[in-house]
């Protein structure tokens, strides 16, 4: 008989209703984000936009910190190039929604077509997963950038909503798996 790791976190069986409401919450706020898809878009450009400024700061602060090194200008340039960039983002979310959704376009148009020929070039075992994941993916960045600037209203909400509908219910799933184990552990007899 085979044990599983996380049984020997004995706080965690305690704590497994912690993680059943977390995992409701997010559903419910993916379900909100899904039927608020442009809202949900906006917010989520906000927040990208702010991480930027934020990091942008850490890294001029950075540079300052680390004055006498050669690359000080390099972090003070990302620095600023973040804080004006995410204040941008963060002062005009809809252009922003609209280019997120464009580098998205052109990330998934690439990497999928990087899947395809990788998968098909090096026949590994099971390669036809590869090569359909880079279909799918291919397709995915082919139709943003159709649809665009159309997709860019709805891409980042929906996959906002479909994301946090997804960890919401594996957040549930882990607390009912959590709350089934075993209080106390039997230690082995020695023989």
């Amino acid at each position: 008989m085979t044990t599983h790791p996380l049984i020997h976190e004995p706080e965690l069986r305690h704590r497994w209703a912690w993680f059943l409401a977390l995992g409701i919450v997010t559903v419910i706020l993916g379900t909100i984000a899904l039927f608020m898809i442009p809202i949900a878009t906006v917010a989520a450009v906000l927040v990208l936009g702010w991480l930027m400024v934020f990091g942008g700061l850490v890294e001029a602060i950075h540079a300052f910190r680390v004055h006498g090194w050669r690359g000080t200008s390099l972090h003070l340039i990302a620095g600023i190039l973040g804080i004006l960039i995410g204040l941008m983002i963060a002062t005009h979310p809809v252009a922003g929604a609209l280019v997120w959704t464009l580098l998205f376009a052109c990330f998934f148009t690439v990497i999928g077509a990087f899947r395809i020929v990788t998968g098909w070039r090096l026949k590994f075992r099971r390669w036809g997963w590869t090569v359909f994941d880079g279909v799918v993916t291919l397709a995915l960045g082919v139709m943003l950038a159709v649809d665009w600037p159309w997709s860019g209203f709805w891409f980042l909400g929906l996959a906002l909503g479909i994301s946090m509908l997804l960890r919401g219910w594996s957040y549930i799933m882990f607390s009912l798996a959590v709350r089934s184990f075993p209080s106390t552990l039997e230690m082995p007899r020695a023989a």
